[in-house]
């Protein structure tokens, strides 16, 4: 008898929690209602069979509960009762793939008018490619990847020298434009989904998937990946902008094309020169760093990274609230004019000898060594050297104390909560990696085994 009321119990409450539960799907922004219509029948129909089954397990229990002078009795077979549930599970299991079907169908046929845009994946990032005035993408190939060529578009096609390229996790369209998106993977599995879009596809390395949508709503959306790709998966995050068509024509003007990012002006280190000048006060005549100013070591720096790092604090992103030293920095970033004045001075800077920093932290080398395998290398890589393919700066052979003070920084939320830096935002969540000041310093003093 207990049991029969346990069961009841249960099933009124996980009714009143379906009903009650704050997690429900997020408010749709693409004409793909149909895809909540099969999943809400789904509900439906799996939560009714969860009810009468349940419902009549107790009864069961109850009405046969074991009494004096009770006997079961066995009936093997009950055509009609065989038929009849028979009969109703093929009208469930029809119920909830007959309009899925139709809903595949519709997913797979791509409309006439949708634009094609290219989603490139890859540890741990978004990135996308546009179609130019010509209305057609270049084809690409991942053998062509460089660090000049992220997209790994193909230069001998002229189809791709007009194509758009844009080097940052978050994606604009215009409202009311079906959208093609081409999935590609650069390494392993990912999956590119917009919650209030409804739809979802994998990225699959060596070809090409694709998903479309209708946006009908403006706003910003997260971009998501939901294949586990990695220690990074969960911070393999972008945005989604829907906007007016005039909004979306104003920025995509100011994106720069293939053709554009090959035939780029190399920097002039000779004006980089000059202008480092005021640098040098502080990170010294050879980028060699000073602690007592809290000017780190550039010398050996990638380029790509110091260029990103000027930029962040010549458009407020770092050297925000509680980052006093960075407050400094930006007032420095800004007598750069533009960004080709920020490319010669990181080009001045790529010349001068890399000599390692001299080791000011100490700590457990091999708890060190623990953590950054498990959590850091899988960016920075075993040598920490770091990479440009995912936006890893070098930290062998750098100062240590400056790696200190940032990561406390990530840990604090002094660096890497403003909304355009994305790869900061990464951090703040992989810093938790380093449970406290002690434990950054051990990685700190790992890392100073790795120098060159």
């Amino acid at each position: 008898m207990a049991l029969a009321v346990v069961i009841f119990l249960l099933v009124i409450g996980s009714i009143i929690f379906h009903f009650a539960s704050p997690w429900w799907f997020t408010e749709i922004a693409a004409d793909w209602g149909s895809i909540d219509f099969t999943i809400n029948l789904t509900f439906w129909v799996t939560g009714f069979v969860f009810v009468a089954c349940n419902l009549f397990l107790a009864y069961c229990i109850w009405k046969f509960r074991q009494k004096e002078g009770h006997k079961a009795v066995y009936e093997p077979e009950n055509h009609k009762l065989e038929i009849g549930l028979s009969a109703i599970t093929t009208v469930g299991v029809i119920a909830m793939l007959a309009p899925g079907l139709f809903v595949w169908a519709s997913f797979v046929n791509v409309p006439d008018d949708a634009v094609q845009i290219e989603v490139l994946g890859s540890q741990w990032q978004w990135q996308y490619r546009y179609p130019g005035a010509d209305g057609q993408l270049g084809t690409a190939d991942v053998l062509l990847v460089t660090e000049d060529n992220p997209f790994g578009v193909n230069p001998e096609d002229p189809r791709g020298q007009d194509d758009v390229v844009v080097n940052d996790p978050e994606l604009h369209l215009p409202l009311g434009q079906p959208v093609q998106t081409l999935l590609r993977s650069h390494d392993v599995l990912h999956n590119f989904t917009v919650p209030q879009f409804r739809v979802k596809m994998d990225l699959v390395p060596g070809l090409v998937s694709y998903l479309w949508f209708d946006p009908t709503r403006e706003g910003r959306f997260d971009v998501m990946c939901e294949e586990l790709c990695g220690i990074g998966h969960f911070v393999m995050r972008g945005a989604v902008v829907v906007e007016p068509q005039a909004d979306f024509d104003a920025w995509i003007a100011q994106q720069t094309t293939f053709s554009e990012t090959q035939n780029m002006a190399a920097p002039n280190v000779a004006a980089g020169q000059a202008a480092y000048a005021a640098c040098a006060t502080c990170h010294g005549q050879q980028g060699e760093g000073n602690q007592a100013l809290n000017a780190p070591k550039l010398a050996g720096q990638q380029p790509w990274y110091i260029e990103r790092q000027i930029q962040h604090f010549k458009d407020g992103a770092r050297g925000g609230d509680g980052d006093t030293y960075g407050a400094q920095m930006a007032a420095f970033a800004n007598m750069l004019a533009d960004e080709t004045a920020v490319r010669n001075v990181a080009a001045y800077i790529n010349t001068f000898p890399d000599t390692p920093a001299q080791p000011t932290v100490t700590g457990d080398v091999d708890n060190g060594y623990d953590i950054y395998d498990r959590n850091c290398a899988a960016c920075h890589l075993d040598n920490g050297q770091g990479t440009w393919y995912n936006d890893s700066p070098k930290l062998a052979g750098m100062s240590d104390w400056y790696f200190v003070t940032q990561i406390s920084n990530f840990r604090a939320g002094i660096r890497g909560l403003h909304p355009t830096d994305d790869y900061g935002e990464q951090m703040v969540s992989m810093a938790t990696a380093m449970s406290d000041l002690e434990e950054i310093q051990d990685v700190a003093a790992y890392i100073n085994t790795l120098q060159r």
